[in-house]
């Protein structure tokens, strides 16, 4: 390989440097996502049980809590934000809201999961243009250099396979690079795509949720 590299012609090289800066970013990009994925997760666990063993909407809230990169509690903090602002009364809270205000909250927690998804999702794209754009690119160092092999040997007027070998080899090195680079890249992207999926669709589950625990408990009946 150490060969075959050395044989390379400057544009061969230049493209292996820019594959070389794709891997480093899509495995950073791929490491940075699993650990945040399974923060994520961990926190939502954890923060989901012990939503559910609360006996009122505001417990947790009224604590006073922080919990940095929980996405569900996220949306619970400003949900509680939202409703305690609605329930203030003075120093005392209202014991019940109305339809319209619950809407209004529904819409916040709405948003709020769109904006906490998304904030999953950065940095996707990454992984997205390796995989589409290294395989490209490593074909593009590939016919190029065996372009310029097929013209020298054009040029000398004879073709030996001596001559012909390390040009050639050297050009198909390129596009082995690509293909290294983006196959761990489809994994990765395709295995934080599914992650990402779940996460949304528990962040959803749970902010539908809460907006059940807040009606049942302070919904003013019609």
């Amino acid at each position: 390989m150490a060969y075959v590299i050395k044989m390379a012609r400057p544009e061969a090289v230049a493209i292996l440097i820019c594959l070389l800066f794709f891997s480093v970013f899509a495995w950073a990009t791929i490491i940075q996502k699993v650990l945040q994925m399974n923060r994520a997760r961990k926190l939502d666990m954890y923060f989901e049980n012990e939503f559910r063993n609360q006996h009122h909407v505001l417990d947790i809230y009224d604590r006073q809590l922080q919990v940095e990169g929980c996405p569900m509690f996220t949306v619970y903090q400003l949900g509680c934000s939202e409703l305690d602002a609605r329930l203030k009364d003075g120093d005392t809270r209202k014991h019940r809201i109305s339809m319209k205000t619950m809407e209004h909250i529904k819409r916040t927690l709405e948003g709020e999961v769109a904006r906490q998804s998304l904030k999953l999702e950065s940095g996707l794209i990454l992984l997205a243009i390796a995989v589409s754009g290294a395989p490209f690119l490593g074909l593009l160092g590939t016919v190029w250099g065996v372009m310029d092999t097929f013209a020298s040997v054009g040029m000398a007027g004879q073709a030996e396979l001596a001559t012909m070998a390390p040009g050639v080899s050297a050009a198909l090195v390129t596009t082995v690079a690509g293909l290294l680079v983006a196959i761990p890249s489809m994994f990765g992207y395709n295995g934080l795509v599914h992650s990402l999926r779940v996460r949304t669709v528990e962040l959803d589950n749970f902010a539908q949720f809460f907006v059940s625990k807040i009606e049942a408990e302070y919904l003013e009946e019609t």
